[in-house]
């Protein structure tokens, strides 16, 4: 499972449903653009730390762009864009979860559903 930067923020933030449901995992993914999207909006080090030591503590894998990823990402961009405002970072988060074949776990579901061949696992940050 891959797990987008809205879980991760809520998560962060210190809401119960997020927390129970990473701490729940064996093992789950996220796209580097989500660790960088996260450690963009961390306002100190200790937050900084607090949230690298949490994806260790969690077993948590980066997925890296890579050529695959990368040219999935500018077919959606080409695609969807124009008719639903498709974003860079959404493009290479499902992308990455396309190529990889696993689901996403994400509160923003309306960022994704018009990809054919995603699977979302819709998140609600509270249960």
């Amino acid at each position: 499972m891959i797990i987008d930067t809205d879980v991760l923020i809520w998560y962060s933030r210190g809401f119960q449903n997020a927390i129970d449901t990473l701490h729940s995992l064996d093992r789950f993914s996220i796209s580097v653009v989500s660790y960088i999207e996260v450690i963009q909006g961390v306002r100190n080090k200790k937050e900084l730390n607090a949230f690298k030591k949490a994806l260790g503590i969690l077993n948590a894998q980066i997925i890296q762009i890579d050529e695959l990823v990368s040219t999935k990402a500018m077919f959606y961009i080409e695609q969807y864009t124009l008719s639903h405002s498709m974003e860079l970072a959404d493009a290479l988060i499902g992308a990455s979860a396309v190529i990889k074949q696993l689901p996403l776990l994400t509160g923003n579901e309306k960022h994704y559903k018009h990809l054919p061949e995603i699977k979302i696992q819709k998140f609600q940050v509270e249960s």
